[in-house]
């Protein structure tokens, strides 16, 4: 991404009135047949005071581990508290299944915490989900925020909430000392503020010459491939139907990311999107012996070739550095021509 094309990051209290009341629904904006049972709650946009909880549904994180977030997020004038789950170890996970999901649901239920910030991401969320009550999280609206394993919340809140929420980097990602950190790990730190106070989101990549060109106008919806597969058939499946579909994965081995794009084309994912957009993929090598042929590029676009909609690669966006805070379920405009492309929250 151009860092001049990424966003202004304005003071983050300056936010228009509109923004910050709660249960806000989603803006007017052009329609076609299917989207009138997509209207989606934005949960209030934060303020100087408000609370943040940061808690972890999956792997195992310390205190220390959370300390250069929590320093960060009161540096942006935000309260923090912190919840039980941090430093407790269950193996790889934060604490028991009962620990964890106790919790989760203390910080949705507590109407003074404005938004939850996953710690971590490896595995663990899955287990708990089903057992989550979102009855006051639905009466007291809240952004949760986080990537990978919270592909699991982020879309089971879409489907079953009807709200939105933020994909992003979680504490494990904020630099230990900011003065020496990459500009690219402190930008994308900064759009999750971006996006908590209210900020209009732009976002630009580079051209790719297996892009296909298009414009269209939708909601944003997606996270990480391996979670999405492991969520169809459940309460928790993602719902594509005329949305700006995002894809991320790490650690897969191209057969395994073909099977993936096999799954949501026979599922009929792909076929009602608006537009499909490709971050980052790291791709195991191929086993000795066992070389798959296929490019990333291709597996997507074989897929996708019957579509008209735009598809762009190489987005800012999964298990890399250059991973910025996206909001779901938000109207945005996507614009791939070749030479550029442009997201646009409306």
């Amino acid at each position: 991404m151009n860092r001049k094309n990424f966003l202004t990051l304005f003071s983050p209290w300056l936010i228009p009135a509109s923004s910050v009341f709660a249960g806000k629904k989603m803006q007017d904006v052009p329609m076609i047949a299917g989207d009138e049972d997509l209207s989606v709650t934005i949960p209030p946009y934060l303020r100087k005071g408000d609370m943040i909880g940061i808690t972890s549904p999956a792997g195992y994180i310390t205190l220390t581990d959370i300390q250069p977030a929590i320093s960060k997020l009161t540096e942006w004038g935000f309260t923090v508290k912190t919840g039980n789950s941090i430093g407790k170890r269950d193996f790889t996970f934060g604490g028991t299944d009962d620990e964890r999901l106790a919790d989760f649901q203390q910080m949705l239920d507590d109407k003074n915490i404005k938004a939850i910030l996953c710690a971590r991401g490896g595995y663990g969320t899955i287990r708990i989900v089903d057992k989550l009550n979102f009855t006051k999280f639905l009466l007291h609206p809240k952004w949760i925020i986080g990537f990978s394993d919270v592909t699991v919340l982020l879309n089971h809140i879409d489907k079953n909430c009807r709200m939105a929420g933020i994909h992003s980097k979680m504490c494990n990602s904020f630099p230990d000392n900011w003065l020496l950190a990459e500009d690219i790990q402190k930008e994308t730190i900064e759009s999750i503020r971006a996006c908590l106070t209210g900020n209009t989101m732009n976002y630009t990549a580079a051209p790719n010459t297996r892009n296909k060109e298009g414009v269209c106008i939708g909601q944003l919806t997606g996270g990480n491939l391996k979670i999405i597969e492991s969520l169809a058939g459940t309460s928790s499946s993602i719902d594509t139907r005329n949305k700006i579909l995002f894809l991320e994965d790490t650690g897969e081995y191209l057969y395994s990311i073909d099977r993936m794009f096999w799954n949501l084309k026979r599922s009929g994912k792909l076929a009602a999107l608006r537009g499909l957009i490709i971050g980052g993929f790291k791709i195991k090598k191929d086993d000795e012996g066992e070389v798959f042929g296929k490019s990333l590029e291709d597996i997507v676009l074989e897929k996708v070739k019957e579509y008209t909609y735009p598809v762009c690669f190489d987005f800012p966006v999964g298990h890399q550095k250059n991973n910025y805070a996206l909001k779901c379920g938000i109207v945005h405009r996507l614009q791939v021509t070749p030479t550029a492309v442009s997201l646009t929250e409306q």
